[in-house]
């Protein structure tokens, strides 16, 4: 694994403006970075990302099953008793799951480790699947990267299989925010891949949704939202009218309810119990665990719910590194300290993506500090050994 200083294309805004990629640039920062790319050889590839996310993803499944109906795991990952039938009823019924993405420290050498698992509403999708590849392809076109490289990346083809598996036979609403910019440019790229999977598919707002006196949610077209892919965490909609209304037992959801118990960072602990010693599991307690002093004094503190680094604690020795937000009321974990690698002061995260059951694709998102967050850089890769 190498950072490799890369020309950028000389028509990288037209491709941009092209392909509708209107966020490659946040508040004025650059989001989306191709003046790098990270190089992985083939080995690193397959041995050290795509076999041990697959084996992750089985854990995490296999932690899902236990955790769906056991009131005490619940009330330890903090999930309110009213979802508490959602969980056990979506996993019962098999309700899919669309995707997630594990977040992995990786330095080239020793094993990738396990940060965190979005498995709920994890972003970075289209830049993965789309523009990073469309990258590759006019990168080894304009001869800025050596003929012949490739990439880990089989998101789109799989994103449309998978579509097509799951949300056909009906109208497929897709729900999100509306003054999010990156939050528009996933919603867009996700139904374009369901109208390529043949889907009918209705884009609305969180906000459009309404209830029928039938207690069903429907559309601003009175519609029933029977089966919806919603970019709003299930936590939000627990907090919200949405998680009381008995409604919700007459929606199908993507991603599941059920995603819930991977969704919190709780189930890092709960995974290290169920495979401690597990190569690419880092060793995590609940913040009220006893067994949290054999961390000592390098640690990352952790909510169980937050997202883009907000409320995380890194702690080494003396030094000690942080990000505000609104995270914690539910309570925290400690995980065994993995710094992610230097890299010319850059410090990558590889977000490896699980579509279905299958390992997808990889993103990387970089920062010079030391937890990433929601203005860190994402930076394409190729594989050219």
């Amino acid at each position: 694994m190498r950072r490799l200083a890369v020309a950028p294309r000389a028509n990288f805004e037209a491709r941009a403006r092209e392909l509708g990629f209107a966020f490659h640039t946040i508040d004025g920062e650059a989001y989306w970075n191709e003046s790098a790319c990270y190089a992985f050889t083939l080995r690193q590839i397959e041995d050290d990302l795509e076999a041990p996310s697959a084996e992750l993803h089985q854990m995490a499944m296999e932690l899902v099953g236990r955790a769906a109906r056991d009131e005490a795991l619940l009330t330890r990952l903090r999930i309110p008793r009213q979802a508490w039938p959602l969980v056990a009823d979506s996993f019962a019924r098999g309700d899919a799951s669309l995707y997630g993405r594990f977040d992995l420290s990786y330095d080239g050498k020793s094993p990738a480790k396990l940060l965190e698992y979005n498995a709920d509403t994890p972003t970075s999708l289209y830049e993965s699947a789309v523009f990073q590849w469309v990258w590759l392809e006019d990168a080894m076109k304009q001869g800025l990267i050596p003929q012949g490289a490739d990439q880990f990346n089989s998101l789109h083809e799989k994103l449309v299989a998978r579509l097509g598996e799951i949300a056909s036979g009906g109208l497929f609403h897709i729900a999100g925010l509306r003054d999010n910019e990156e939050d528009k440019g996933f919603v867009a790229y996700l139904e374009d891949c369901a109208r390529q999977a043949g889907i009918e598919t209705s884009v609305i707002g969180m906000s459009d949704i309404g209830v029928s006196a039938e207690n069903k949610f429907c559309d601003p077209k009175d519609r029933w939202i029977e089966l919806m892919f919603k970019l709003y965490p299930w936590e939000w909609m627990m907090a919200d009218e949405f998680g009381a209304s008995p409604a919700m037992a007459n929606t199908t959801f993507i991603e599941p309810a059920w995603k819930m118990i991977l969704s919190n960072k709780g189930a890092l602990a709960l995974l290290w119990q169920m495979a401690p010693g597990h190569p690419n599991l880092l060793e995590t307690y609940f913040e009220d665990d006893p067994r949290k002093s054999a961390l000592g004094g390098r640690f990352a503190r952790k909510p169980l719910l937050s997202r883009e680094g907000a409320n995380v604690m890194l702690v080494d020795g003396e030094h000690v590194a942080r990000e505000e937000g609104p995270y914690g009321a539910e309570g925290f974990v400690r995980q065994a300290l993995a710094p992610l690698p230097d890299f010319d002061g850059w410090r990558p995260v590889v977000g490896s993506w699980i579509v279905g059951d299958e390992a997808a694709g990889i993103g990387l998102r970089e920062d010079r500090d030391p937890i990433t967050s929601n203005t860190s850089r994402f930076t394409p890769h190729a594989i050219l050994d």
